[in-house]
C-alpha cells in the first residue's frame, strides 16, 4: 500500500541507508507514520510527530541548546508539527521561533530520529513524540533571543556534549553523529 506521506517515507528510507544500525527505530517511525492520517496533529492522543533542529554555529563547533521551560532540561530546539508533514520546515520554523535567529539554513536529509514519552501534565495525558531532527546552520548573526518556551539558551561546544555523561542521551548521540560527520568531511 502506498504511503500517504511519500516524501517522509522516502526520507526514512534514505536515513536507514545511512544508518542501518538504527533499523528498528526507522521501522517504528515508518509504522507510526502509516498508523493514522492525524499523526502530525497534537490532538492525536497516542502521540505525534515533532521536528527538531540540531542548530549548529557557522563554524560547526557549537550547537544552540534550550533549557526547556516545561521539561527543565537542556535540549535541542524543536516543537510540534501542527499539521505540517514537512518536518525539515518544522525544524527550521521552531529554530527561528525559539532562538530569534533569522539567517538559518536547514538540511533536508534527516539527521536523527528519537521517539520518547512526554509525561502527563495538567489535562494532557502522557503521549509519545516521534521527533525527526534536522541540521540547521546559523549563516549570519549568532546573537539569539530567549523565547517564552525557554528558561535560557546557550551555545555549547559539540565536543563537550559528546563527552558529558550528564547530558541527555539523545544529545550525546547527535553530538557523536555530528563529530563523525565532520571527521569524514575533513578526510575527503
Amino acid at each position: 500500500m502506498p504511503s500517504r506521506f511519500p516524501r517522509l517515507s522516502a526520507a526514512f528510507d534514505d536515513y536507514l541507508a545511512r544508518h542501518p544500525e538504527e533499523g528498528g527505530t526507522v521501522a517504528d517511525f515508518a509504522a507510526f507514520l502509516a498508523s493514522d492520517a492525524a499523526v502530525f496533529e497534537r490532538s492525536h492522543a497516542p502521540g505525534h510527530f515533532t521536528g527538531s533542529a540540531w542548530l549548529v554555529s557557522a563554524d560547526g563547533e557549537r550547537v544552540l541548546l534550550t533549557h526547556h521551560r516545561k521539561l527543565g532540561r537542556w535540549l535541542q530546539l524543536g516543537g510540534h508539527a501542527d499539521g505540517d508533514a514537512d518536518l525539515a520546515r518544522v525544524a527550521l520554523r521552531e529554530a527561528e521561533e525559539e532562538s530569534g535567529l533569522r539567517e538559518l539554513a536547514v538540511e533536508r536529509a534527516i539527521f536523527d530520529l528519537d521517539a520518547h514519552p512526554i509525561p502527563a501534565r495538567a489535562s494532557e495525558p502522557e503521549h509519545w513524540h516521534y521527533d525527526v531532527r534536522h541540521v540547521v546552520r546559523a549563516t549570519g548573526s549568532e546573537t539569539f533571543e530567549v523565547s517564552e518556551e525557554s528558561l535560557a539558551l546557550a551555545w555549547q561546544p559539540v565536543r563537550a556534549i559528546a563527552a558529558d555523561p550528564q547530558a541527555d542521551t539523545s544529545l550525546r548521540r547527535m553530538a557523536r553523529k555530528w563529530l563523525a560527520r565532520v571527521r569524514c568531511e575533513s578526510e575527503k
